[in-house]
């Protein structure tokens, strides 16, 4: 384990840079490299999530994602202008969040960073002065995280028909309903990702259920698709439960948005570049 950190800690500190002024940074082509991202485009992806992240915690993207145009050579002696990034440490550390946790490059990247990072923890309060459409942003994003989280328990807890576990999931927390049943209620096509389409309140049911179910499959040993699939419905039901017990509304009965999450995400980056 000791060999790991090490490790971990050469290949990033190894593509650290120290400006005139004594403060560190890593170059986002650099760290694309470091992470295996082969594309580009892949790469920018978790840079744009990561902005969003940046600016919902009040932190100034300009000053920890710098924009940097890098010089490479082509062939017959061409040269060519790309973009690049001047990362801050905290950009490099929402990166990572933002990235596949089942690569392990990444995972060791999400540790090195927790560590060397000071955590800005969202304080309920602060939660409390978000709009409705900044909570969205906040939340969906914990679901995607969580989520990757849910799918590799499911996957060691020897799921196959990853389909079929979701459906069990949701069919406990909407008192039968199925993704497809969900999203045509919803207007929606059963190919859209019906949890960009949800408000605030219906994306944390969903957030303890995916959470709660990550939990008990790691916890309870569950070692075969049948009694995941069960699982995952049981916290589903249970979380229903809850809800009614509370007096809350059922998830069923919430609201859907007028705009989808990639809605919210590109207005919040037209308004980040302008």
């Amino acid at each position: 384990m000791n060999e790991i950190k090490e490790y971990n800690q050469s290949i990033f500190e190894s593509i650290k840079h120290i400006d005139e002024n004594g403060n560190e940074y890593w170059y986002a082509r650099e760290l694309q490299n470091i992470l295996k991202y082969s594309q580009w485009r892949r790469f920018k992806e978790l840079i744009d999530r990561a902005k969003i992240a940046c600016e919902l915690s009040k932190n100034d993207v300009f000053y920890h994602f710098a924009v940097y145009g890098k010089t490479i050579k082509m062939p017959k002696n061409a040269i060519k202008t790309v973009e690049d990034y001047k990362l801050s440490r905290y950009a490099c550390y929402l990166i990572v969040q933002n990235g596949n946790p089942n690569k392990e490059v990444i995972a060791l990247g999400q540790t090195y960073f927790a560590i060397q990072t000071r955590k800005q923890e969202m304080t309920e309060e602060y939660f409390k002065s978000l709009n409705e459409d900044e909570r969205r942003l906040v939340v969906r994003g914990q679901t995607i995280d969580k989520n990757k989280l849910l799918y590799k328990a499911a996957k060691d807890s020897g799921v196959e028909n990853y389909g079929k576990f979701t459906n069990c999931g949701y069919k406990g927390l909407y008192g039968g309903e199925t993704a497809k049943d969900i999203a045509k209620r919803k207007g929606i096509s059963d190919k859209e990702e019906i949890l960009d389409y949800m408000g605030s309140e219906e994306l944390a049911d969903n957030l303890f259920r995916i959470v709660q179910t990550e939990s008990k499959l790691k916890k309870d040993k569950i070692d075969n698709e049948y009694d995941a699939n069960n699982t995952h419905y049981e916290v589903g039901s249970a979380v229903r439960e809850t809800i009614k017990k509370l007096g809350g509304t059922m998830p069923e009965d919430l609201p859907t948005p007028e705009k989808s999450i990639p809605e919210l995400e590109t207005e919040k980056l037209t308004k980040i570049e302008n």
